[in-house]
């Protein structure tokens, strides 16, 4: 426990500890004692100071790449020649028995991809030509092709994905990264969030808010277009030689409350009022990405003043390179059902691919040349996959699309202490369902906690009298993707 804790305790539970005997007595002792899983980490008045992991980590940092909506696998990385061969087939009853979907009833047609397939690089990964540029960074890519899920929809299965339950009110993989670790940079949020295609992700700041951590670990969203950061800047007629004597007098005040309350809420208070501060700097020079060389913008796509993929791609590099711990970015507009032109499995997904494929490949690359690949974890992916058959709506429309599935799909990562080139699990000839090394959401979270130096189940935080994790009471590390 911290010190704010332990005054807390002292000054308004007094009188209850003492007369709870001795069991209650010795859970406080142990909840204090050095290594103890229920001690939260602590770096001195800073909650955002460096903090060292359970173990020596592979990756110091994450870039998480969150297709909204979840792109349809079996058209860009599970190739399944037998489902294009039985392509218009009436889908097998026992694939269907017991099964719900979110758009589709009755017997369905099995749909082959329209998407053409070859194997690349040296591991001879498949993948679709709708990601020509991936393709050429194929051997740095550990696929994993057997992720299940328990949820279909697309705002429970985010919130699954990130913050280990579908329910709101659970911190999220970018809070629980900054709890542990700290932040490397004094001038800049330790997890960041960058948001292109113009719409907030499913979960909403959900997906990557901080729960019943302390607020100082949520995730900044930081814009492409206007200010970076909302409410940051100064009111007009304010200087900022009067914000920092502003700033001065409520620390004193915060401080003052927080030696007589010991609420961990006003440390935070007192971090962020601090931190806003050095943003107001460090955020603006870092979200500049004019001062780029135009090559490095040709590489990833990117264009200075607009909002988009390929310049959240960049400046995720830039934010990484200036020490930020975690950077999150969605994407909307992967949710292909088959409604409309753009949300069709054929030309609509190579559109959409061709404002993801190339800034992606850019920034492994670019992090490879700059030594930063080594470590800094790279994961993509969606909430859930999507099914081997037409969805039910669009079932008699010239335009192909998939329903929502969460019982197998593909994820990827790259760099980080991820073996490289490496194709992990399979699902059945199909794409109905795993067949070799499921892995749950629980067992990919803790993976990524693992690569950072975490046993997930030791990162714990104690709420209304019990100990939370990330991955719940779930979850087994794939030491097999490990490097």
């Amino acid at each position: 426990m911290s010190k704010q804790h332990d005054h807390l305790l002292n000054v308004t539970r007094r009188h209850f500890l003492n007369r709870s005997g001795v069991g209650l007595g010795s859970m406080a002792l142990a909840s204090m004692l050095p290594g103890s899983t229920l001690a939260a980490p602590t770096g001195g008045n800073n909650p955002l100071a460096p903090k060292k992991p359970h173990f020596e980590p592979k990756a110091k940092r994450v870039i998480y790449l969150h297709m909204t909506g979840s792109p349809p696998n079996l058209d860009l990385f599970d190739y399944k020649p037998e489902l294009i061969t039985r392509d218009g087939e009436d889908c097998p009853q026992s694939f269907l028995e017991g099964k719900k979907f979110a758009f589709t009833s009755g017997v369905p047609k099995l749909l082959g991809t329209p998407q053409k397939f070859q194997q690349v690089g040296e591991a001879g990964t498949w993948m679709s030509e709708a990601i020509p540029h991936l393709q050429e960074v194929a051997d740095e890519m550990c696929l994993v092709h057997s992720m299940t899920t328990d949820q279909f929809n697309h705002a429970p299965a985010e919130l699954l994905l990130y913050t280990g339950s579908p329910q709101s009110g659970r911190p999220s993989l970018g809070s629980w990264t900054t709890y542990g670790l700290g932040s490397e940079s004094e001038n800049l949020p330790g997890f960041v969030v960058l948001i292109s295609s113009g719409v907030q992700p499913n979960g909403g700041n959900k997906s990557f808010g901080s729960g019943f951590l302390p607020s100082v670990y949520q995730g900044v969203q930081c814009r492409t277009q206007g200010d970076p950061v909302l409410y940051v800047s100064n009111p007009d007629g304010m200087s900022r030689d009067v914000r920092r004597m502003s700033l001065d007098a409520l620390k004193d005040l915060n401080e003052m409350q927080a030696e007589r309350v010991g609420h961990p809420e006003t440390l935070t208070r007192i971090a962020q009022y601090e931190l806003a501060f050095r943003m107001q700097v460090s955020v603006p020079e870092v979200m500049d990405i004019t001062k780029e060389t135009k090559q490095t913008l040709e590489n990833y796509g990117a264009e200075p003043g607009k909002s988009s993929l390929a310049n959240n791609c960049l400046l995720a590099r830039r934010l990484v390179e200036s020490g930020v711990r975690y950077v999150q970015l969605f994407d909307w507009g992967w949710d292909y059902h088959g409604t409309s032109e753009g949300s069709g499995i054929g030309e609509g997904l190579r559109d959409k691919c061709a404002t993801m494929d190339k800034p992606v490949a850019a920034l492994i690359k670019d992090l490879k040349q700059r030594g930063l690949l080594e470590d800094t974890l790279i994961v993509w992916g969606g909430e859930f996959g999507r099914t081997p058959f037409r969805e039910g709506r669009t079932a008699k429309s010239k335009i192909l699309g998939r329903d929502h599935y969460p019982d197998c799909y593909t994820m990827w990562m790259a760099g980080g202490g991820v073996k490289a080139g490496y194709n992990h699990g399979q699902t059945d000839e199909l794409g109905f369902g795993v067949v070799e090394n499921k892995v749950h959401i629980h067992d990919f979270q803790a993976t990524i906690l693992h690569l950072l130096g975490f046993d997930h189940e030791r990162l714990t935080y104690r709420f209304q009298g019990r100990d939370y994790r990330l991955t719940d009471v779930h979850g087994y590390v794939v030491k097999e993707i490990l490097a």
